[in-house]
């Protein structure tokens, strides 16, 4: 088996994989879809169903009013999210240990990114990122390349597997594959089956602490 090298990069999700911010999409998705009559949903429903960004999901669920249904979801979004974000246990002392290390760090999120931007601020976490790159920054989101490219710009780094990415979902195992990175899968659940059949992630690492040991290995 050939080992795995040393990452020269690591490009992270920011939902869930990063911060916990399942209550404020859930808050913010469920005041769009009351205005525009549709059910609520419950926040496990919201955990399962929201993966694309709003630009690819919002056509399904609101049709030709998805922009304005948009525009909603953004003002609640946008009203709560710096004071309701919180970083997930551990994740503070990974990327300050990593920065330390020499490694580059990115982010690649689906979400709108002045928005992510914003909430970095507010973690006191931007230094830490040579890009921050969220939904409509790029000209495909995630799952497509395009942010990836955009989050190594400047730095010397082609996409490779030297260059991990960090998510919690099959999007992101999906976009990692397609970009030739490594894809790691990071969160407290382990996969489900069948989840990854297509893109199959390299690691599962339950906490953050558990991605630092890893790399302290290597």
């Amino acid at each position: 088996m050939t080992e795995t090298p040393v990452p020269r990069a690591i490009l992270f999700d920011w939902d869930n994989t990063l911060v916990d911010s399942w209550p404020v999409i859930h808050d913010a998705l469920n005041t769009t879809l009351v205005a525009y009559n549709h059910e609520p949903w419950t926040l496990q429903e919201t955990r399962t169903r929201v993966r694309k960004s709003l630009r690819e999901s919002f056509p399904d669920l609101f049709g030709d009013l998805w922009q304005e249904a948009a525009a909603v979801f953004y003002e609640r979004y946008g009203n709560i999210h710096a004071t309701m974000i919180e970083p997930i246990s551990g994740i503070a002392d990974l990327l300050s240990e990593i920065s330390e290390s020499g490694i580059y760090l990115g982010i690649v999120s689906n979400k709108r990114g002045d928005f992510l931007r914003k909430e970095a601020d507010a973690l006191a976490w931007t230094n830490y990122f040579g890009h921050i790159v969220g939904a409509t920054d790029a000209p495909r989101d995630k799952p497509a390349t395009d942010p990836v490219f955009m989050a190594l710009a400047d730095s010397g780094i082609v996409p490779g597997q030297d260059v991990w990415f960090v998510g919690d979902t099959d999007i992101d195992m999906e976009c990692a594959i397609a970009a030739n990175c490594l894809p790691v899968l990071m969160r407290a659940e382990p996969p489900e089956v069948d989840e990854f059949n297509d893109f199959p992630p390299h690691f599962h690492f339950d906490c953050a602490e558990a991605l630092c040991k890893r790399l302290r290995k290597l």
